[in-house]
Order: C-alpha cells, then structure tokens, then sequence
C-alpha cells in the first residue's frame, strides 16, 4: 500500500514573475487593430440613429486623434467631415476599414479593403446569406482576410473600444464619456458589450472588444494584446467558446506568469448527455468540465452573472492586491451586519480577527450600546460621524489581520450621511495600501453619481451583497495562489513511461489487470488480483491470496460489473469461493479476477476524461455504485502538485467523512493526496493514449489508500469501435 513517505520535491512558488510587462516593448500584431492611426468608416451615413452615422460620431467621442475618413458615394459632408466617393479615393492607405455594411456587400467591401492596403478591419453584420444558394459567406470572408494578412474584430459583433487612445469603432455607442482604466474585457456576447461598457462608467478599460464570430481574432488574440498593455489590471471574458484552444491555453499561462488576474462568465455549461461515456468519470463530468480544469489550472476565477463579472473587474481594477488575514468591515445597521455576516460565511469570506489593541482603538469613536468588534456597527447617534468612521477604519486597516476594509451600506445620491460615510473611507483608503471599498446591500440603490465619484477617488463602490462578497473571495483566492508553493511528486522511470505508452498504443484491449498494474507501476496502491477461468483455478488463487476475497467477473464488454451482479465480496472460505464461482461462470461467463479484499473505508473515485479541444483532465469523486447520483466531483488539469491535491479534495462534499465521522477514525488524507497526484502524472504521461479511465472504488482508511478496480478505454481500441 502506498503511503505518504514517497519522494517529492518542493518548488518555493508556482509563478515565475520575471518578465513583467515593462519589458514587453515590441509591437503587437494587434496594434494595427485596436490602435490604428488612421481609420476609413465604409457606409457612414448622414442619417440620424442609424449604425452608419452612429461610427461616425462614436469613432472620435472620447478624443481619437487618428485620421478619420467616411466613405459612401451617397455623400460628399458628414457630421462636417469630408466623405469620399470610394477607399480608392482616399489620399492615404489607412490601417483600418470598418465595413458598416449589409451582408451582401461585405464580400466585395472586403475585397476592396484588402485592394486598398488596409491590414485590419472590423465587421459589424451577421455574415450569413439566409436567402442565398450559398451560405458561405462567413468562410469567404476568414479566406480572403488570412490571404491577404487581414486582421478582422467580428463580424456579427459590436466592434471595439480603446479609451487609451480615445478610439470606439461601433455602431451602437452611448453618449456617456469613456475613459481609460484597467479592465480588459472581451466578450464573444455583443449585448454584453453593450451592458459593460455602455451603462457604468464605474467600469474603465484598456480594451473594451465585441469579438462576435472571430472571423480570423478570436478571444485569445484579444487577450494576449490586453495582457501587452502597462495599463491592463485585470482581464474579464464573457466566454463561450475557445476557437483556438492551444492559444487560449497560452494566453491563459501568460497571464497566470504576469500575475494578471482573469474573471471569466463561462456560458454554455449545461450538461449534454454521456449516454455515451465508457467510463462513470465521463459520465459524472459534465459537458463543460475541461473548461472548469483549465481555469483552475491557471486560477482563472469564474462567475456566473454579469453583475458578479462586473463586481469583480470593479474591484480587480482598483490595483490594490488583498493584504494576508481576512475581511474588516463597517455597518450603519446591526441587521443588515447580520445579513451579511450570513452571508459571507455561505460564501467562504472569513472576517479579520482584530487584535484587543485594535479594539481598544474602536471603543472612543462608537457611542453608547455599540461594542467594539469586527464586524463593527459603527452609527449611534449620527454626532460627528464622519470623523469616527475614518478613525474606525483606520484603525481595522492598521491591524495585522486585516486583508481588506469594507464599508456595507446603502449609500444614495443626496444623502449627507451617504457623502460623509464615503468621505470617511477615501480619507482612509489614502493613508493605507490595504484595498477599501463599498458594498450596497441594495443593488438598486439610486446612488450613480456618488459611486462614480467614490470610484473614482480610488474606492470601488460595488452593488449587491452576495456580488461584494463573491468579489472579495475571489480577491482573498487570487492572493492565496499567488503565494502557494508547489510540491510535486517525482516522474516514473522513462522505461515505464515508453513501455506503457507501447502498450496503450498497440491496439489490444486492456484489462482490469492490465489497469491495476498501471496504476501500480505509477506508484498508485492496488490489491493483488489473479486472473482464472475455472472454478479449481479460483479456488487455489484464493487460498494464495488469502481469506476472505472477492471474486469479479473478468468477460469481455462487462465494463460496469456491479451493474450485471458481476461482484461478490468478503467470500471466506473455498466453499464460498466455489459458489460464488458458479454463479458467475453460469451467468455472465467462466472468466473472472480473484482479488484480495482491501481494508474498508471511504470509496473514492479517480477518472481520466478526453476532451477534444484541451486533452485529458482528472475526475476525484465520491466513489462506489452510488457515484452517478451523487455527483459529488471535482476535475483538473494534470498533472497535480500536492497542495491541488489538497484543494480538490476539499471540493468533494464526501470530505467531512474523509475526516472522520460516527465513530470512524479520520482517513489518511496524505496518503489520498500522494494517490492523486501520482494519477495526475499517469494522465500527463499517458492521457492522449486513454480515452477513458476510472479507478472506483479507491478504499481510502486510516491505514492508507488502495485501488480496487481499474477500467481502461485505449484511444487506438476506441477508435476501433463502430
């Protein structure tokens, strides 16, 4: 049995930080795209609220300096600018040609862009001929662009917005100023778009891009520009797919080495049906599960909404990195400090334990009847407030323990209360590094101008309990990874490595013995199992391995064997042993597996699941029949340090009867970690050769971890069936 005492080796961090940004001087690929110096608008129009008109006065709103040019025969003035007949008529060849034009002329405008010289251009149509013979119209476009070395942002998008340079090249604008700031956000939702970058000018961008169908730039492109730009603090993606899954994986490990935060709303997880799965770690997984590796894998945090996609690049880009310990945090309401303190607690945000000092700190400043703690209840009277409420949190943001300083409370335009509890906290935020923001309860609250200037004056103002605190989580998680070490577990022998990958790729099936000797040679505890077909075989295997044992079918195409009746456990004697045989043979066939019964304990389930666009990742599972109801999983990338190990298992909602419960001693979690992370080096070795894998049940007790049963699906035997 495999125990924790197996060599590994400590990495002191999982980052290597050495190239900041700083240094990336080189231009961009992009920059032609999102910067242009000069700029032609193909179908601007006179007309008023219509997209044509809408690019003209959008494109300069926010002080582009760029050399803008409409062009439409129609017109010979727009909006006061000179139009031209055609880009021939142009006195220059620009970067740019933003094609404000139907589907049925994108063909042609493209082609007379790629004539110009233009080396960018953004589209803003469908590209689809629903009423055409031919609906390629879409795949015409991408070849024309790659030939010509064309870099095209959509089509079926909203274009793009670069506050940097003043520049927004969409048909759909609001009138309200943007100005530059730290979030990048790409998004492959147009009315995303539209919702983050139009209606809170809270939220400030490097890079604000509607990448629509991706023609020939997809989200990675966009991501990997933003991450090229000094002024980038954190990246949010409204995701639905990666179209270029290698380059998506890069940018992602880019901005994991440059410690650039990424917030991604994945859409599109709904499970699909795994009627079809070999293996119960295919089934359980989910249609979206590869996504879920991948972010964990290069701490990508994800979100569900836009409101908690907004929360989170609002704090993010405030550039404040959470300090160690917890969350301090003023109220103007013992109730709704109730309500919050429920809710963090649901949400995993665990406050600051403040030091008696930093009590002794709070109690001059609180009024009769409040008491000094944290969370603190900080209105009484209303006598001189704002100064009591700087020097509260002055004192919560000078104590050891604290991360970050919040001030929940419903603030609203008008309101003197409101604008000294603010006040207060910019006063305070200035003399600490430590982030401070606001957190209404209310997200409804009629607070626009003062949460802008509060903003603004570098104290996010955030809407929405349940968004604040997820934001704060994600602040503490993103902290965390970046000051975790990295344990790893040594690699097998090359011999074993090649040896197995020669058999997984030879074609014949595998199995379960063949699985249990994998496992075991990649350091994974097993029984000893012996492989008969008659009833005398079974019976010396037996006494060989001793009693009491189990004896499981071993026919082929029986991948479930509980299923079938397949199984009979804790037989303890050869009487048993030749009955149980019997049974077997007579019903299902004479091949079966004797096998040693393991120690009881808790059944986990180790899986290894294809995906086709990212490669294999890792299913850790409450294990036994039951795993497909219960669907109590967590997946990764491999392969795993220790301390992921660790955090996947804290994921399984079986943990607490890992650690011991009703009388059973707690497992050996050591020994389960060292069993993970030794199947995660399997599944980076071996993975593109398995199409499925599931070791269930793994018994794992106080006196170790062992894997009973092992199921192997080679990809070459796959792709054999029909």
């Amino acid at each position: 049995m495999i125990g924790w005492g197996r060599s590994v080796t400590r990495i002191a961090s999982i980052r290597d930080t050495s190239q900041s940004r700083a240094e990336i001087s080189k231009p961009h690929p992009l920059d032609t795209l999102l910067k242009p110096a000069s700029i032609a608008l193909v179908g601007a129009s006179a007309k008023v609220n219509t997209p044509g008109n809408t690019m003209l006065r959008a494109v300069a709103a926010d002080g582009y300096s760029g050399r803008v040019y409409p062009v439409n025969p129609k017109y010979d003035l727009i909006e006061g600018i000179p139009c031209f007949s055609s880009l021939a008529d142009l006195p220059e060849t620009v970067d740019h040609v933003v094609l404000g034009l139907a589907n049925e002329q994108l063909e042609e405008g493209l082609k007379q862009a790629v004539h110009h010289g233009a080396k960018a251009a953004t589209i803003f149509a469908s590209c689809e001929l629903t009423d055409g013979n031919d609906d390629g119209l879409a795949e015409r476009l991408t070849r024309i662009a790659r030939e010509a070395g064309v870099m095209i942002c959509g089509g079926n998008g909203m274009g793009f917005c670069n506050p940097q340079i003043g520049l927004r090249v969409t048909g759909y604008a609001s009138p309200l100023p943007m100005k530059p700031g730290g979030v990048a956000f790409i998004t492959q939702s147009g009315s995303a778009f539209s919702a983050l970058a139009y209606n809170d000018q809270r939220l400030k961008y490097s890079i604000c891009v509607s990448s629509g169908r991706e023609l020939t730039t997809t989200a990675a492109d966009y991501m990997d520009w933003a991450l090229d730009q000094p002024s980038t603090k954190v990246i949010g993606l409204f995701l639905e797919t990666a179209r270029e899954p290698e380059e998506f994986v890069r940018v992602l490990a880019k901005a994991d080495r440059l410690g650039i935060p990424v917030i991604a709303l994945k859409v599109g997880r709904t499970e699909m049906s795994a009627a079809f799965a070999a293996s119960h770690s295919g089934a359980i997984a989910g249609d979206d599960a590869a996504y879920e590796a991948l972010f964990a894998k290069y701490g990508v945090m994800a979100v569900e909404t836009l409101d908690d996609l907004a929360a989170n690049l609002l704090l993010f880009s405030a550039g404040r990195p959470a300090a160690p310990g917890g969350l301090a945090s003023l109220h103007d309401s013992g109730g709704e400090r109730e309500m919050v303190v429920d809710l963090a607690t649901a949400a995993g945000v665990r406050f600051a334990r403040v030091s008696a000092e930093t009590l002794e700190r709070l109690r001059p400043h609180l009024d009769s009847g409040l008491q000094p703690a944290n969370p603190l209840d900080v209105w009484g009277s209303g006598r001189d407030f704002e100064k009591h409420v700087e020097a509260c949190m002055d004192a919560m943001l000078a104590d050891p323990d604290t991360a970050i300083g919040v001030l929940f409370q419903d603030i609203r335009d008008g309101s003197y209360v409101a604008e000294g509890f603010t006040r207060a906290l910019i006063a305070s935020s200035r003399k600490s590094e430590k982030p401070v923001a606001v957190v209404s309860n209310y997200a409804s609250v009629n607070h626009r101008s003062l949460a802008l200037a509060t903003t603004e004056s570098g104290v996010p103002v955030i809407d929405g309990t349940k968004e604040g605190l997820n934001a704060i989580r994600n602040l503490f998680a993103f902290r965390d990874r970046r000051r975790r070490s990295r344990t790893l577990a040594d690699p097998v022998a090359a011999d074993v490595r090649n040896r197995w990958r020669q058999r997984l790729a030879d074609g014949a099936p595998v199995d379960e013995l063949d699985g249990l000797r994998l496992l075991a040679d990649y350091g994974v505890g097993t029984v000893r199992a012996i492989r008969c077909s008659t009833a005398e075989a079974v019976i010396r295997a037996a006494a060989e391995l001793g009693y009491p044992v189990a004896i499981k079918t071993a026919m082929p195409g029986i991948q479930h064997k509980s299923d079938v009746g397949g199984v009979k456990l804790g037989l303890p004697d050869a009487d048993a042993v030749k009955v149980a045989y019997d049974d077997l043979a007579a019903r299902l066939g004479p091949d079966v597996v004797v096998a040693e019964m393991a120690p009881r304990g808790v059944e986990i389930a180790l899986g290894l699941v294809q995906d086709p666009q990212f490669g294999p990742y890792i299913v850790v599972a409450s294990g036994g029949i039951w795993i497909e109801i219960l669907r109590d999983r967590a997946v990764a990338l491999p392969p795993l340090s220790l301390e992921e190990a660790q955090a996947i298992t804290a994921q399984l909602r079986i943990r607490p009867i890992l650690e011991g419960r009703r009388g059973m001693p707690p497992a050996d979690m050591a020994a389960l970690h060292d069993a993970i992370m030794r199947f995660s080096i399997l599944a980076a070795d071996l993975g593109d050769l398995i199409a499925e894998m599931d070791v269930n049940p793994m018994l794992v007790s106080n006196r170790g971890c062992i894997a009973v049963d092992a199921l192997v699906v080679a990809q070459s035997a796959n792709r054999q069936q029909p």
